[in-house]
């Protein structure tokens, strides 16, 4: 049969081919030519050359990317699957080639590429792979162990877990299934939302793809085929939230150089030569910049090298022995060392028909480390971990361990848990869940204790009930604060008449309220107070480790995130919270924000290139702790950078009446009719039907 492109009243596009080989083809071209410049900067940032067209701000991930080898294990990867999994490799070249395919069209429509003096280049079978890699190398939060080793070099070993929370630079999710015998129909419902950087274009794309084996409406990421995280194929729907799991590894080396290149050494005492060449980062408007490249036994080197870190190396927790050579570190993750991203399991998931189908493909999962959340219309139901996650020492999982020290290597694999359902409901929001024996940080259970508890107030839901739980705004986290303002005397009258207006608060972080303004002024008041307090005075100015580092080791962000943490400690280094408490309130009650928090708290979708003519960006509701989460950074910016990336309710009994949507949407073209038409919707917290009838589709063309 011919291949086929049509469209819905969105622009999404619904693909149908002859088989999945010449679908994936026209994947690709189809996302080619919706997104060509979100393809091109994906494709840079996979091959660490992004500096090349949007210079020197790029320059920190490129020096990241070439370090961590991110192409390099794009290439094995495809390697091993091209050896292991000739299908896949096979399906992986036709998406490739389908991109190529619609670059030229994608890139005439995108006047991004005019702008930047810019030409699309070609993409190899492996390039998806890349942007994969490049997309979930952070994912798991690797540089949240920097951290650590900051505050307990500072403050102690017992200081890390008041600043143990979901904070920056991870990324999360609400993910909620409620199984046939809780719903109107019988058939089981499953519902959430991914929390990921709001970007322009999307990090998801809707889309329905149909050949003779399968027909699949989801979510796909731009730049990889087929539909890995949320997608339903009329008798099996499937979802995931991240598991917050731990599965990166940290470790400090002894690097020398000798004649012959660079050594390291290793658990065993012996100094073994490491893999070392240097490669050219171009930078447009300066000088080319060489860096270095080192991969000792453990992984690669991503901070310093044999002349140690830019910082002080004798000064901790730069160097565990001050007299020895100075300490570079190295980064140990799965694929490296494996050769597998997970991919094998992508084919098998487009055909699946049951919930064992999909179990199966998952087990063949590996990067990230996700809970799966699927559920069929013979009312199976499944509720697991899946991803590949090392079996190591305690220690390797908390912070940086040392190279030259016998006990941290990598032993194999964990089994990956499984969960059940309570009361026919399983509810996932990073929270400490079935994932908790992989992880050591984990999101507050606040997402996840309202959902449960909007979903126990009815016995029966349908998935028109769905987006309600998507846009609910109660913010539970702030209860700490709350109770240090009840505590409060003696405060001037305006500061005790803001006192009694939070203390009278709904605690809903409206877009129109007056009050959530209100609080977040005195939270973030807060939060300045305590980070600016001397006994966090060593952690205000960060090692010097490259610049791609510092979100997670920036002070006031962090104190931003624990702050329920900080506030209820039994005991917090002497600070006194109540005199922070009494200096933010009256702070705020003698310049109280004069709006809502709509006015402040502005959708912020990070873009490579700002557009010509910037957009008025709206107002949203919600914050960092509610089921709609949409965060800034308190104490630093109400802006919200991250939120739902997309939301989807998947109705197992009757597809068409499932409903998704994305932040702004289908095309990343500016100026396309469906460049931001889904917007208003999602700010309302309204979905589109889900189409899957293709007589109410618009042929576009014949491939």
């Amino acid at each position: 049969m011919a291949t086929e492109i049509y469209r819905d009243a969105w622009g999404i596009p619904h693909l149908r081919a002859g088989s999945a080989a010449e679908l994936a083809h026209a994947q690709g071209l189809v996302t080619a030519r919706d997104r060509a410049w979100q393809l091109e900067v994906e494709r840079h940032r996979a091959q660490g050359t992004s500096a090349s067209f949007l210079g020197e701000n790029a320059l920190p991930w490129d020096r990241f990317a070439r370090r961590a080898r991110l192409d390099d294990t794009a290439r094995r990867c495809f390697t091993d699957l091209e050896s292991r999994d000739p299908e896949t490799a096979d399906w992986l070249r036709a998406y490739a080639e389908g991109v190529n395919g619609g670059l030229a069209a994608g890139a005439d429509a995108a006047p991004e590429f005019a702008r930047a003096h810019l030409a699309p280049g070609p993409w190899h079978p492996w390039t998806p792979l890349g942007v994969w890699l490049a997309t979930h190398i952070l994912f798991a939060g690797f540089p949240a162990k920097l951290w650590r080793e900051q505050v307990a070099a500072h403050l102690g070993a017992d200081a890390i877990g008041l600043f143990a929370t979901d904070g920056p630079g991870t990324s999360g999710s609400n993910g909620w299934l409620v199984s046939g015998e809780r719903t109107v129909t019988g058939q089981a419902v499953i519902a959430g939302d991914p929390h990921r950087w709001i970007e322009d274009p999307g990090v998801y794309q809707q889309i329905h793809l149909s050949c003779p084996e399968f027909d699949v409406v989801g979510l796909a990421v731009p730049g990889v085929p087929g539909i890995s995280h949320f997608g339903h194929t009329g008798t099996v729907a499937w979802a995931i939230t991240n598991a917050m799991a731990d599965y990166q590894d940290l470790y400090r080396e002894r690097l020398r150089r000798t004649g012959a290149g660079v050594e390291a050494l290793g658990p065993d005492g012996v100094w073994r030569r490491a893999a070392r060449h240097t490669e050219v980062v171009e930078v447009a408007g300066e000088e080319p910049v060489e860096v270095e490249v080192i991969e000792t036994d453990r992984g690669p080197v991503v901070i310093g090298g044999p002349e140690g870190l830019d910082g002080d190396p004798s000064d901790p927790p730069y160097a565990a022995d001050p007299s020895g050579p100075p300490v570079a570190i190295s980064l140990r993750y799965p694929p490296r060392v494996t050769g597998d991203l997970g991919f094998a399991a992508l084919l098998p998931l487009l055909r699946a028909r049951r919930v064992a189908d999909v179990d199966r493909a998952f087990d063949r999962w590996a990067e990230p480390v996700n809970v799966v959340q699927a559920a069929d219309t013979e009312g199976g139901v499944l509720h697991r971990v899946a991803g590949w996650v090392p079996l190591r020492a305690e220690a390797n999982r908390l912070r940086l361990v040392p190279a030259w020290e016998p006990g941290h290597e990598w032993q194999g694999r964990h089994e990956t848990p499984r969960a059940g359902l309570t009361d026919g409901v399983a509810v996932m929001a990073n929270q400490r869940g079935p994932a908790e024996p992989l992880g050591v940080e984990f999101a507050p259970a606040h997402r996840h204790d309202r959902i449960a508890a909007l979903l126990a107030g009815r016995r029966r839901w349908s998935a028109a009930d769905m987006p309600a739980l998507h846009t609910d705004t109660h913010l539970a986290s702030a209860s700490a604060l709350l109770d240090h303002l009840r505590a409060l005397d003696a405060l001037t009258p305006e500061a005790s008449a803001l006192r009694d207006r939070l203390l009278a608060w709904n605690r809903r972080m409206d877009a129109g309220s007056a009050d959530a303004a209100l609080y977040s002024a005195v939270r973030g008041a807060v939060v300045r107070q305590l980070a600016a307090h001397p006994a966090f005075a060593a952690l205000t100015a960060p090692p010097a480790y490259p610049e791609v580092f510092r979100p997670w080791l920036a002070l006031l962000p962090r104190v931003g995130f624990a702050l329920e943490h900080l506030l209820r400690a039994g005991e917090l280094y002497g600070i006194d919270r109540p005199s922070a408490v009494r200096a933010a309130v009256e702070e705020v009650a003698a310049r109280p924000p004069a709006g809502v928090w709509g006015d402040t708290h502005r959708l912020a979708p990070w873009r490579a290139l700002e557009p010509e003519t910037p957009y008025d960006e709206p107002g949203l509701s919600g914050d960092h702790d509610c089921v709609l989460c949409t965060s800034g950074v308190p104490g630093l910016t109400d802006r919200a950078a991250r939120g739902p990336a997309a939301r989807y309710v998947w109705d197992l009994a009757r597809r068409e009446d499932s409903r998704w949507v994305v932040p702004l949407g289908t095309s990343g073209v500016p100026g396309s009719p469906h460049h931001r038409d889904q917007l208003p919707l999602w700010l309302a917290g309204d979905l589109v039907p889900v189409v899957t009838d293709w007589a109410l589709l618009k042929k576009e063309t014949d491939v």
